[in-house]
């Protein structure tokens, strides 16, 4: 197939094909990669279908290198591997991370993907048993988890290239392949070589310019905020007994509290999950702009229309007056309830942590074989800066 990114690449063998060609795996294609960043960047509507191709072309490509480095790999663990990266974000929500919290509670999307995997483990008779262990990262060879979920995994090598290239935002290019060329393995584990250490510079602060200018772009964490808000106003209604149009999929989910519990209790949980994407939940919205509701088409037309709130950022947490007096303005402007304001104003924070040492490190192999962490490596720039979090609060309230 020929991907826009790397140009063409090859299915390496019939069960990564058979795991491409399977619904769970087809629905993929209706999940955008970036949420609601369309709305910012026109240009950002790939799905995360593309994403998890090119993830496993990466994957191909960096066990290529660590095997001609005299690492072993067996055949069974490179598929099991490529069919992990292949699969690891089937759990994903509608609109990716923005309704992860919203759509179910109490499970993430990571766990979700599992129960995709041994699902389709039981339906090809063990053919993803190693597939799973890699994934869960209880495999023994531990570099082969770290190039799944790590801090030099190949999802974010896939990631930062491939949202940089339909956003448009050249901050985030970052030499995939040459780092991969570099990664080596060092007592079970993932490092790179000592050549590397600009590309991983480059990568590290690649990923905090996306951060900020992408994924936690204000008006793209508006527009999410919004959708949150409509998911939620419809909730409310169907605990009333409101009459809303959803399909069965986006009804199921909206009209019962589904967490982990329900999905390892209920096999119906899943197949319902997997038909839930991105159209059911546009869909809805396009028929709830002319539902009687005031809240629900204020807010759906508003997200419709590009109409979306204004996002007010600061370095210290908002209190609790400042939000007060926006609630009043917004009752008063808009004739609302206390209950239904709270539809229109939203308040948090996000972060940005570029390289979270709290878990693993990048660790640089040099020629007389020290292994030292990168931060302390690099001498061209302060990559312990990056480690950092760096926390913004935010305080939505509307456009009008």
């Amino acid at each position: 197939m020929n991907d826009p990114v790397y140009g063409f690449i090859t299915i390496p063998d019939r069960l990564i094909f058979d795991l491409i060609q399977h619904p769970y795996f087809q629905r993929l294609r209706r999940i955008t990669q970036l949420g609601l960043s369309s709305l910012v960047y026109p240009g950002a509507n790939h799905h995360r279908f593309h994403h998890a191709l090119g993830a496993s072309y990466l994957m191909t490509l960096a066990l290529d290198s660590l095997q001609s480095k005299g690492h072993e790999v067996t055949e069974m663990e490179r598929q099991g591997a490529i069919a992990a990266i292949l699969l690891h974000d089937m759990g994903h929500a509608p609109f990716s991370h923005a309704l992860e919290r919203d759509i179910v509670s109490g499970i993430d999307h990571e766990h979700i993907s599992l129960m995709f995997m041994e699902r389709l483990n039981k339906e090809m008779d063990g053919a993803l048993d190693t597939c799973i262990s890699i994934f869960k990262k209880e495999h023994p060879k531990k570099f082969l988890g770290q190039l799944i979920s790590g801090q030099l995994d190949v999802d974010r090598l896939d990631y930062l290239k491939r949202d940089s290239f339909y956003t448009g935002v050249s901050e985030g290019v970052v030499g995939s392949q040459r780092i991969i060329k570099m990664l080596d393995v060092h007592e079970g584990e993932i490092v790179v070589e000592e050549k590397g250490i600009y590309s991983i510079e480059n990568f590290l602060v690649a990923r905090r310019l996306m951060y900020w200018q992408v994924y936690l772009h204000k008006t793209v964490i508006a527009a999410e905020f919004l959708l949150v808000s409509i998911v939620r106003r419809a909730r409310e209604l169907f605990s009333q007994g409101e009459g809303l149009f959803a399909s069965p999929a986006l009804k199921y989910f909206l009209t019962q509290k589904i967490g982990r519990k329900e999905f390892e209790q209920d096999e119906q949980v899943l197949h319902q999950y997997a038909s839930l994407d991105d159209h059911d939940v546009l869909g809805a919205i396009k028929v709830w702009t002319g539902h009687k509701d005031k809240v629900l088409s204020e807010l759906s037309t508003a997200l419709i229309n590009r109409r979306l709130p204004k996002i007010r950022l600061s370095k210290t947490p908002f209190t609790a007056e400042e939000i007060e007096l926006w609630k009043e303005k917004v009752k008063k402007a808009k004739d609302l309830s206390d209950q239904e304001v709270d539809f229109y104003i939203t308040s948090g924070k996000v972060v940005n942590n570029a390289y979270d040492t709290d878990n693993e490190h990048i660790h640089i192999k040099y020629k007389d074989g020290r292994v030292i962490d990168v931060a302390e490596a690099s001498d061209t720039l302060n990559i312990s800066a990056l480690s950092s979090k760096v926390e913004k609060y935010f305080l939505m309230v509307p456009r009008d």
